[in-house]
């Protein structure tokens, strides 16, 4: 049962969408068949912390799960923490190319924008 966007949640751009849908469907998964999009927060990077995505058809008991925009998004509890009314974006400029994340619980990110401290 996904909670809709609110307060403390997961955030999709309808860029970030678009992008989504169209990897779901090169990797040939839906979410019709269960698959959602899976965020995370890892440790390195040059900055101490990474962001890792993926799709997944598996909820695990302490996961959060959000729906923004029409993607199902799910996160473990202690990432979450870290990700909290974060938003996911997508850029095809000339200045990267790629998913990033516009989180404001980041006191500092580095230049590639994968990585951050809190």
């Amino acid at each position: 049962m996904a909670e809709v966007a609110t307060e403390n949640s997961i955030y999709v751009t309808e860029k970030a969408k678009q992008k989504v849908l169209q990897l779901m469907e090169e990797a040939g998964v839906t979410a019709n068949d269960g698959y959602f999009l899976r965020v995370g927060v890892v440790g390195g990077g040059c900055s101490g912390l990474s962001y890792k995505m993926d799709f997944d058809n598996e909820i695990k008991p302490a996961d959060q799960v959000f729906e923004d925009n029409g993607i199902k998004v799910v996160t473990d509890l202690k990432s979450f923490l870290y990700l909290v009314n974060t938003e996911l974006d997508f850029s095809d400029g000339l200045n990267g190319k790629g998913f990033f994340f516009n989180n404001p619980n980041a006191s500092r990110s580095c230049g590639c924008g994968e990585s951050f401290a809190v």
